[in-house]
């Protein structure tokens, strides 16, 4: 059955941009060499009540980002899930979202992007409109995109098919900004992929905002997401002066926040989450001059989780116990409040350096029903309250609202806030 639509890779990126265009009446289809079967929508229960019964479906229900009842509406609505590449040889647009993960030398890893580009060429038809969303370096569209896809279709991008880039601005969680009220930036290799892509993405979200081109449009989805990575790292320094100086870094942030203009109000952590990660583009392939401010954020962000270990050991110590054997419960474990995605999440980090110093580790989520760290399962709470007043130290690393903080910092022992969500005086705060 052609399709309107299809989106190659089912993640954090591709699940947002199928639910919007099934929500805007685009016949939708989803591709993604990790699912299981593209018999879905056959083995999920008539009746939409047991989350649980899900089938195993791979990328669709490990990223975390929707609900199962969430995909149960998509799947209603007309989504088709699939495995199977030659599906893709039917659709007008594809948007590729592939993931782009972070190697072992800091260079991100394209791999799965060109495995996307190789299926989606050999069934390239005439007339079809590209679009990349992953978060890839500027020139990647142009450089590896387009070399595979003209090598793998015979097509020429610009003059047979349509080629455009589009940085995915999707917030997980986020009730205020959804996909069709947050505009859309869109670069093409020729102005007319440029409308061609705008076009489509027209039918999904209330503006369209055209960049000059491919990188241009890459280099946006640079600049924000290090905007994000520089102003936390910045506000993280500010929380480690602030304890040192005594000052109440939270109130500070409250006054600060009330200026209308020049400051926008970034809050500290037990570290950076998520799926946006950060680029100097230093090193191979990249000949240009490295991002100085963004290199420096990485490692000041990157030292937030061993900083909020050294805060739980001087707790503890103060109040004559120490880390080895100490009973320390983690409150949320997931890199994002209310959600159950726990990529990135500084959480692992934390549990890990704690284990390893000798500390009885268990926690709470009610995001995540099970856990593990170093290959290990770690001790689920049952009951909250009853496991924080056992615990020599209650760490609140992810503030889901689900808590009662104020009810958890009575029965808490020691309660380390790491996201200034408890009320003044009731807890120690980053």
């Amino acid at each position: 059955m052609p399709a309107d639509l299809a989106v190659i890779g089912l993640g954090h990126i591709g699940l947002p941009l199928a639910q919007a265009a099934v929500a805007a009446g685009v016949a939708t289809l989803g591709y993604d060499p990790g699912l299981a079967t593209d018999r879905t929508a056959a083995r999920l229960p008539a009746d939409g009540t047991d989350t649980g019964a899900l089938p195993d479906t791979g990328t669709l229900m490990d990223t975390g980002v929707l609900s199962a009842a969430e995909l149960r509406r998509m799947l209603s609505g007309g989504f088709r899930p699939t495995a199977d590449p030659a599906e893709l040889g039917r659709v007008r647009t594809a948007v590729i979202c592939a993931p782009v993960p972070q190697g072992a030398d800091g260079a991100l890893d394209v791999g799965h992007l060109a495995d996307a580009a190789r299926a989606l060429a050999a069934r390239l038809r005439p007339h079809t409109t590209v679009i990349l969303e992953s978060p890839v370096p500027p020139g990647t569209t142009e450089d590896v995109l387009r070399a595979l896809l003209e090598e793998g279709s015979g097509l020429r991008a610009g003059r047979d098919f349509h080629l455009a880039y589009s940085p995915s601005r999707t917030d997980p969680g986020n009730r205020t900004h959804g996909y069709a009220n947050t505009p859309k930036v869109i670069g093409g290799l020729t102005p007319a992929c440029t409308e061609s892509a705008a076009a489509f993405y027209g039918r999904l979200t209330d503006k369209v905002v055209r960049a000059r081109g491919l990188r241009e449009a890459e280099t946006v989805q640079l600049l924000e997401t290090n905007y994000r990575h520089v102003n936390i790292a910045l506000v993280n320094e500010m929380a480690v002066l602030c304890h040192d100086l005594g000052v109440d870094l939270w109130d500070v942030i409250r006054c600060a926040e009330t200026k209308p203009f020049g400051f926008q109000a970034f809050r500290p952590g037990p570290g950076v989450g998520g799926h946006g990660v950060p680029q100097d583009l230093s090193g191979p392939p990249h000949t240009v001059r490295p991002l100085r401010m963004v290199e420096l954020a990485q490692q000041v962000n990157g030292h937030m989780p061993r900083y909020v270990i050294q805060r739980a050991a001087t707790l503890l110590n103060e109040h004559g116990k120490s880390v080895r054997s100490a009973r320390i419960l983690l409150l949320g474990v997931t890199y994002k409040p209310d959600l159950a995605d726990q990529q990135g999440s500084p959480a692992r980090e934390i549990a890990t350096r704690l284990l390893e110093l000798g500390a009885a580790v268990s926690y709470h989520d009610p995001y995540v029903p099970a856990w593990s760290v170093l290959g290990h399962p770690v001790p689920r709470a049952d009951s909250l309250y009853e496991a924080a007043a056992e615990a020599d130290l209650t760490l609140l690393l992810q503030h889901h609202r689900t808590y009662d903080l104020q009810g958890l910092s009575v029965k808490a022992q020691l309660l380390l806030d790491t996201r200034g969500a408890t009320p003044a005086g009731a807890a120690h705060r980053l």
